[in-house]
């Protein structure tokens, strides 16, 4: 009988990976995003154990959106618990003024709702512009 390798968190080899998202379509680079930070891509991948690679994502700012109207018509909603206090916020504005969270929020809901996911969230590093603090780690 051939048994399945798990690999526990000893073995595993976390990289630095660089994306730059210029040019790239939205939903596509994000999926590839979530595909990295689970660890999927690996060969020693292991459901229950964070086995992703570090995701730096350059010119965030500069991504493309495909979808008749997807970029001006989609909202998202923050509610914090409180009676009328739903907020919305438009695709547009949370591009111009915060990209990094709008990467942040398309990313958590490909990965697991639980402890695990929130810290493969915590490895994904998202900067408007070309300059970034990380070229020590990725420079190997």
């Amino acid at each position: 009988m051939k048994f399945t390798k798990i690999a526990s968190a000893e073995q595993i080899d976390q990289k630095w990976v660089l994306i730059d998202a210029e040019g790239k379509t939205f939903g596509r680079l994000i999926s590839e995003v979530a595909t990295t930070l689970r660890g999927k891509n690996k060969p020693c991948y292991t459901p229950n154990i964070d086995c992703g690679d570090y995701v730096v994502i350059i010119n965030a700012s500069k991504v493309k959106f495909n979808g008749l109207g997807k970029i001006a018509n989609k909202e998202y909603h923050s509610h914090s618990g409180y009676f009328g206090s739903t907020k919305s916020v438009k695709m547009t504005e949370l591009l111009e003024k915060n990209p990094e969270k709008l990467y942040k929020l398309a990313t958590r809901g490909m990965l697991p709702k639980t402890k695990l996911g929130a810290k493969m969230l915590k490895k994904l590093k998202v900067y408007a512009g070309d300059q970034h603090p990380h070229t020590a780690q990725i420079a190997k």
